[in-house]
């Protein structure tokens, strides 16, 4: 309940651990910078896959599955893609109680044994594009671990992708960051930025990476998913060409992108509040708790209204009852709280009486009387006017917290200190050194060149003077 999770203002990072522990969405794992996830957050996790799979597959992608086990010699064939992630590899060199030949790497991403396979299945322009989609678990040993942000392992999805030519690649790629814009704008109703990397922040071993970036409440920015334009680089590496269809050979281009489990920590640290977790109603495990409320007196009528009423309920809605006598309403109003349900149907004898109910939105506290023949109609609306009051107070908060900055001596101050100043917007020249050196100076990184603030570009980079050729968004960030 409240009295267990620390205030924001106090301590963020403590909010948020309190509110996965004691919303029963994680725990920690005996193994270090791992974690258990519960069945109520594995459930937000399955309402992540549902849709996007539903999005995927309308888009023409399938899932397949590929091992975890990546021999060490597929990453050094891609040597951009090894160096950029060889500090965060676990690699097996024993098994079966013998020294293996070559070690193997846990899958810290699939490029290099999707391409590997890519190479048998690709022989013609006839079999293009191939749009395959992995739903799977990754390993990268992360020094600095956060329960759903970043764990040793954690849920993903990996999509792989092959096409004729570059333009084709290009579109996948931005096709399929839109799709994960919709998806995160319209069902986690969080506001998002979009838009290339800067060439320091891309994917190692991508041409370009584009992402979707959010602020959270305490100021600090998270990618929250990215889409990457590989060219040829992985075709080159494990020798995939096909044969066009001017019968010549060529290297197929491709893309892959993905969104993991981080998604769960984005919806907690933008929507939750000091009294537990919020959950948008699109992807609410359940989207009403019903809660009788009675005396030994009436405890048998108020069930069998209640019993009637939940019935109609479940014929619309995905709904939750909790009748436990051993605990007072208000601890079982405070523990629904807690776990995020967007609405509580209060059913007390005089409502009975009466033939209404009390509904209780979630994001906001407000309470409204309603009859019990109109239960169904008030709660469709209630659920989304929670769904796009959430979007709108996120965005509100962005926009709140979004500053524009012309010179360096404007920046500097923004980020002295431990206190994120949120999303910082200012014309840049391109430079990656000018780009090292505002990082050193401040640890803000550009978390993407959004594509609708190009328009601006005019004049000269905030910080190195020179002309610049890009509006960059800065920030701290997780």
């Amino acid at each position: 309940m409240s009295e267990k999770i620390t205030p924001r203002e106090e301590n963020f990072s403590q909010w948020y651990i309190d509110i996965v522990l004691n919303a029963q969405l994680a725990d920690y794992a005996p193994v270090k910078g791992c974690m258990v996830i519960r069945p109520r957050g594995y459930a937000l996790w399955e309402a992540v896959q549902t849709e996007l799979n539903r999005m995927f597959k309308e888009t023409g992608h399938s899932n397949a599955y590929f091992p975890m086990l990546i021999p060490d010699s597929f990453l050094r064939k891609e040597a951009e893609h090894v160096e950029g992630f060889s500090p965060e590899l676990a690699v097996v060199t024993h098994a079966g109680g013998e020294e293996l030949e070559e070690p193997y790497v846990l899958r810290p991403t699939s490029e290099t044994i999707i391409w590997s396979t890519y190479k048998k299945w690709i022989q013609s322009y006839r079999d293009l594009p191939l749009l395959i989609n992995q739903w799977a678990n990754v390993i990268r040993w992360e020094k600095r671990t956060r329960l759903f942000l970043r764990t040793t392992e954690f849920l993903w999805q990996e999509g792989h992708t092959a096409h004729e030519t570059e333009a084709e690649a290009v579109e996948e790629t931005l096709k399929m960051l839109n799709v994960y814009k919709t998806f995160v704008e319209d069902y986690l109703a969080i506001p998002l930025l979009t838009g290339p990397k800067s060439q320091s922040e891309k994917f190692a071993g991508a041409i370009d990476t584009y992402s979707i970036e959010a602020l959270l409440q305490d100021k600090k920015a998270l990618q929250a998913g990215t889409s990457h334009f590989l060219g040829q680089n992985f075709a080159k590496a494990f020798d995939v060409k096909y044969q066009t269809r001017e019968k010549t050979l060529d290297y197929v281009w491709a893309t892959s992108w993905g969104v993991s489990t981080r998604l769960i920590g984005a919806l907690i640290m933008t929507h939750s509040d000091d009294k537990g977790l919020i959950v948008p109603p699109k992807v609410a495990p359940q989207e009403v708790v019903l809660i009788p409320i009675f005396k030994s007196s009436n405890k048998e009528a108020v069930l069998d209204y209640c019993a009637d009423l939940e019935k109609e309920l479940r014929g619309a809605f995905r709904v939750a009852v909790d009748a436990d006598d051993k605990q007072s309403p208000g601890w079982r109003f405070a523990e629904w709280e807690m776990r995020g349900v967007p609405v509580r149907v209060e059913v007390g004898p005089r409502d009975m009486e009466n033939k209404k109910a009390v509904l209780v939105r979630r994001d906001n506290g407000e309470k409204k009387v309603v009859d019990r023949n109109a239960i169904v109609s008030e709660i469709k609306e209630l659920l989304d006017d929670i769904q796009k009051a959430l979007f709108d107070r996120a965005l509100k908060f962005r926009e709140d917290n979004t500053t524009s900055v012309s010179s360096y001596d404007e920046f500097l101050p923004l980020f002295e200190g431990e206190k994120a100043p949120g999303f910082v917007e200012a014309m840049w020249c391109g430079d990656p050194e000018c780009e090292a050196e505002i990082k050193a100076d401040t640890k803000a990184t550009i978390r993407c060149l959004p594509f609708d603030r190009q328009n601006r570009v005019a004049g000269t980079c905030f910080h190195c003077g020179r002309e610049a050729g890009h509006v960059a968004v800065f920030a701290k960030s997780y």
